[in-house]
């Protein structure tokens, strides 16, 4: 499957934006979604994850309450609503897809990843 993120761009704190990851190929209802972000000199961090289904999502514990993320399968897209963003929230999202039954938060489980797209939260 391929991913294209998408939604990134300059927003002032306390801003939101909703950003998308619309997948081609075969079977998107199949995957696990998850999105993460990276800033330079850090690891990549898990911000939230849904089952294929819809049915369960799990979130990172510094963007709970303020991040949503959902899917639409019907159009193969994920997206990730981010309201009261923060400075620190300033990074570059990634979307990723991950064929295993079990929702997972783990970077290394996570088979295909789209490009990324960068969001700057401004104080």
């Amino acid at each position: 499957v391929q991913l294209q993120a998408s939604g990134g761009g300059l927003v002032q704190a306390g801003g939101s934006l909703r950003l998308s990851c619309a997948a081609s190929g075969r079977a998107f209802s199949s995957y696990n979604m998850g999105w993460f972000r990276q800033t330079p000199g850090k690891e990549r961090e898990f911000i939230a994850a849904i089952r294929r289904s819809g049915g369960n999502t799990a979130y990172a514990d510094s963007v709970k309450g303020r991040f949503t993320i959902s899917r639409d399968n019907a159009k193969n897209t994920v997206y990730l609503q981010m309201n009261s963003l923060k400075p620190e929230d300033t990074a570059v999202y990634f979307c990723a897809a991950d064929s295993d039954y079990i929702l997972t938060m783990r970077v290394r489980d996570y088979d295909y990843w789209g490009q990324g797209t960068l969001v700057t939260v401004s104080s």
